[in-house]
């Protein structure tokens, strides 16, 4: 056992005084983002209801391990927040870690309650195995998206296209909205559409994995449009305010045949300046 697991287990056996640190009860639910309140130098433990297969966190500004059903996180840095997947044999759980604050608003620790025993059942084949990727894979794999083509307008609301992530026939697109204008923006859930790419002015294989520009997307000739399904979704905010901006990930199942480059614009809902979208050469 390493000395963060250690730790860990040490932190569990200790009794805390009422008013300290929250102890809460996530009720499963893998349509939610469960926020979690962390502190420095102190640990969080996700008690889940079944095992843990893999997680995967979007900053090295939080120490992630797990062992069995408990999932620990402890912060690194202070004013750091990012996003943390959670996958169990039968579900995955969202959560969004907000920045280290003073400890007696902190959770200390998040539990799922525990179902109560089944009746006993004639004995089956064995489960699959877990179908989520490692945090090795997710690492490994990412791909930071190319933006040097992308100029934001002060008056405008802005996509960034900012990792891509690949894993069995399914990508993973994360991206980044900021709204400069004058007027509230309703985000919403943006389509997915693979362009059938035709004639452009430079060879598209050099601009793998690049954000196109406007004017780019404009001088771009298609062939065709196939709209790709959503198999997931994840926004921080649903609604931005003049000035501010969030984060989300949109994950789609990949055609059959991968044309080579993929070209894929992301079209969200049209603001009130017009359309809003942003293509994408993978």
């Amino acid at each position: 056992m390493n000395k963060f697991f250690a730790g860990c287990l040490l932190a569990t056996a200790i009794t805390l005084p009422a008013g300290a640190q929250k102890v809460e009860v996530q009720r499963p639910d893998r349509s939610q983002v469960f926020q979690v309140r962390t502190a420095l130098h102190h640990l969080t433990v996700l008690e889940m209801a079944e095992p843990v297969s893999a997680v995967a966190v979007g900053s090295p500004a939080f120490k992630v391990e797990w062992r069995e059903n408990r999932v620990f996180i402890q912060p690194l840095e202070p004013n750091v927040a990012t996003n943390l997947f959670v996958w169990t044999a039968s579900a995955r759980f969202n959560y969004e870690l907000g920045p280290a604050g003073p400890t007696e608003e902190m959770h200390f620790a998040i539990d799922q309650p525990v179902p109560n025993p089944a009746l006993a059942v004639p004995a089956s084949a064995p489960d699959p195995p877990p179908s989520g990727p490692t945090v090795a894979e997710v690492l490994l794999d990412t791909r930071p998206v190319r933006t040097e083509r992308v100029k934001l307008r002060k008056d405008r609301v802005s996509v960034l296209l900012t990792e891509t992530f690949q894993y069995q026939g399914q990508l993973f697109i994360r991206f980044a909205v900021r709204n400069e204008s004058k007027r509230p923006y309703a985000l919403g859930t943006p389509q997915v559409i693979a362009v059938v790419p035709g004639r452009f002015r430079e060879s598209l294989h050099s601009l793998s994995n690049l954000q196109l520009s406007e004017k780019d997307t404009a001088r771009l000739k298609t062939n065709g449009q196939i709209p790709l399904e959503v198999v997931t979704r994840e926004t921080q905010s649903a609604r931005l305010q003049p000035g501010q901006e969030t984060v989300g990930v949109v994950g789609i199942k990949l055609p059959e045949a991968v044309a080579t480059p993929l070209v894929l614009r992301l079209v969200f809902p049209s603001t009130s300046a017009g359309p809003l979208a942003a293509t994408l050469v993978r």
